[in-house]
């Protein structure tokens, strides 16, 4: 006998009744659709009963998901109230978007212009890996990367959305015999060694993308470094080391070095929003507005044609 369902998976449920289709319930509630299955599984056990029949081209409902809809229904429409009650008007959204010049904070600015009475507070904790604990702990309601990288216990904690693929880089020093290209091939950085936030335990999904690139082909991952804080700092110590970046087309202006794209494959760094399962705010609706208008005029999702993306980041976004 059930005696403390979670909103979110009454909220899983009535997405899939009244759409008749996991595809696009999991469009609506901005999650994967192998979390909804999750979900809607988990609700099923809970309950003992089977809420839908699942046939090749369509979702039906059973018997005991007729009957089950409408008190999910009016059990929602009691939490979203009570969820207003506290929110609505209240409280600012914390946001963090990680660096100034970010994904992240162009997602946050358009959010501010479309939507100027919801008060969005940014906040800039450097990597998601950090950034994901404070969220899951009410202490930040939504941060922006790389949700691969996460633990699958810190993940099923949050909603995610897939913001944009970018382009990865390399800052070189001046100097360096790649400098004067226009792009560098992947493979012409074997035998080189790139900072990639190693020893920086907020950024390990950064750390570890960039292990996945380099796998088999030669390049390594410098050696760990203590956090380093604030981009006049961290161009002084690359300075001082000569070392080259792992970077991406959002990444400071570095004096002293160039960027360069990388080609052969291009090498994408997945970008995703994520929030506390469960939030509901006007602020999270402001940037889920923006995600989408940004995303559909500068082609944020579009892979290039031959590009690198791990298995598991693909997944996870859906493609």
């Amino acid at each position: 006998m059930p005696y403390d369902i979670e909103p979110r998976l009454l909220r899983a449920f009535t997405a899939v009744a009244e759409t008749l289709h996991f595809t696009r319930a999991a469009a609506r509630l901005y999650v994967a659709q192998q979390a909804l299955s999750r979900d809607i599984g988990r609700l099923e056990r809970e309950l003992g009963a089977q809420l839908f029949v699942r046939m090749t081209r369509r979702v039906e409902l059973t018997a005991d998901g007729e009957r089950l809809l409408p008190y999910a229904r009016r059990a929602l429409e009691a939490h979203d109230a009570l969820t207003a009650a506290f929110t609505a008007g209240a409280r600012p959204l914390l946001v963090d978007v990680g660096a100034p010049v970010s994904t992240g904070n162009q997602v946050l600015a358009e959010a501010r212009r479309a939507a100027p009475d919801t008060e969005l507070f940014a906040r800039f904790q450097s990597g998601l890996t950090g950034a994901a604990a404070e969220v899951l702990a009410g202490r930040l309601d939504v941060s922006f990367g790389r949700v691969a990288g996460l633990e699958p216990a810190v993940l099923a904690g949050l909603g995610h959305r897939t913001v944009r693929y970018e382009p990865m880089s390399v800052l070189l020093p001046e100097d360096h015999p790649l400098a004067g290209r226009e792009a560098v091939p992947l493979g012409a950085l074997e035998g080189e060694t790139l900072y990639a936030a190693a020893g920086n335990a907020a950024t390990a999904e950064w750390t570890d993308l960039a292990a996945l690139l380099f796998a088999g082909r030669g390049i390594a991952i410098a050696p760990p470094l203590p956090p380093i804080q604030g981009a006049a700092e961290f161009t002084r110590v690359m300075r001082k080391l000569g070392c080259a970046v792992l970077g991406s087309v959002e990444f400071i202006a570095m004096p002293g070095f160039v960027s360069r794209s990388i080609t052969d494959p291009v090498p994408l760094a997945p970008v995703s929003m994520v929030w506390r399962a469960g939030l509901r705010h006007p602020g999270l609706d402001a940037l889920h507005g923006a995600v989408a208008r940004l995303g559909a005029a500068g082609q944020w999702l579009a892979r290039p044609p031959g590009s690198w993306l791990p298995e598991r980041d693909a997944a996870l976004a859906g493609g």
